[in-house]
């Protein structure tokens, strides 16, 4: 039937129903997600093949009435909507009316709400990462803060100093959780903005691993190599510096051993280009979860501290860079994460 092929190809579910209310077309799609064929549904009423209610149990098309009711309608909004066997549609529908705005074919969208439900529970956990994240540090800002205002006269200088840099670390902390958010907010809507410009990338990786010396960690737990002659590297040099700290942290955060950082050139489809690896010597990372180490919130097994969004963020970055990153096992048994850059050209000679 020609009015069925025009809806064969469509991802989501469609139901047709004709001037009578009788179905005329069922694609594939809405048999999928319906339990029926389009031989069963074809010539019967819309409403014995599409059985909708709606959150308050009532039926849909009851409150609907798609064949009576004003005729200046033309569509339906998006309703989240439960099918007779319990199941949970997404449904929108189309009015096409003639000439005397008669009803002359309703047109049924149907979606399944997994991908929803997935973005929902995607948005829950970032809600609930950034409370419990923000939580802690807001606290000890709040508390010690109201402390040394209440009793300021009664502590040592040295307290006192104890106390603000307490304070201080903890904004830190909240600055880079915000810092975080914008980054996974940019990369998620596609609008990072690179600026490239030439960068020395043994000299930044050797700034990356300076900002942790001067946080506290000893610098003989990094070791940093550079090898053979890189080509004139494009590159945002904010944005490489956090890739290669992000990936420091994370070796820090849940390796063991040495933190060995190398820089050398490499083959990037045929171009020249650069390849950065980052190792450790701790445990590693098992192969049943590789795969899923860039995506948002993952924190390893023993999810010792952050938010889960470091190596999502490394993944953007680099591929807004053209480059590619991956994880597998390093020399020194711990894990290692590697990841290539092309040479890149400069903004003003992209036409």
């Amino acid at each position: 039937m020609p009015e069925k092929a025009a809806y064969d190809e469509l991802p989501d579910g469609v139901l047709v129903a004709g001037p009578d209310g009788r179905v005329v077309a069922l694609n594939p799609a809405a048999e999928r997600l319906l339990g029926t064929t389009s031989d069963a549904a074809l010539g019967r009423d819309f409403r014995e093949v599409l059985l909708l209610t709606d959150s308050q149990g009532r039926d849909w098309w009851t409150c609907t009435d798609p064949y009576g009711g004003l005729r200046s309608r033309t569509r339906q909004p998006e309703a989240q909507l439960t099918l007779d066997t319990g199941g949970e549609l997404l449904v929108t529908a189309s009015y096409v009316r003639g000439p005397d705005r008669e009803l002359a074919r309703l047109v049924v969208a149907l979606r399944d709400t997994h991908a929803r439900e997935r973005i929902e529970r995607s948005r829950a956990n970032l809600v609930s990462t950034v409370a419990h994240e923000l939580r802690s540090p807001l606290t000890s800002v709040k508390g010690f803060t109201a402390t040394l205002l209440a009793k300021w006269e009664r502590f040592t200088d040295e307290q006192k100093k104890v106390m603000l840099q307490t304070v201080n670390a903890d904004a830190d902390r909240v600055t880079r959780l915000i810092t975080e958010l914008l980054d996974v907010s940019r990369i998620d809507a596609g609008r990072l903005e690179m600026r490239k410009q030439v960068v020395d990338l043994p000299a930044a990786v050797e700034k990356a691993v300076a900002g942790h010396v001067a946080a506290g960690e000893k610098r003989s737990r990094f070791h940093v190599h550079a090898s053979g002659e890189l080509p004139e590297m494009w590159v945002d040099p904010d944005k490489f510096q956090q890739v290669v700290g992000n990936l420091v942290e994370n070796a820090l955060r849940h390796g063991e051993g040495i933190v060995t950082v190398t820089v050398g050139p490499a083959d990037v489809d045929g171009e020249a280009g650069a390849v950065v690896t980052v190792s450790d010597e701790g445990d590693g990372i098992p192969e049943a979860v590789a795969s899923r180490v860039f995506n948002r919130f993952w924190r390893g097994g023993d999810r010792r501290g952050g938010t889960g969004l470091g190596l999502y963020i490394v993944k953007g970055l680099v591929e807004a860079h053209g480059g590619s990153v991956s994880v597998g096992p390093g020399p020194a048994g711990g894990a290692e994460f590697r990841f290539v850059l092309p040479a890149g050209t400069p903004a003003f000679l992209i036409e």
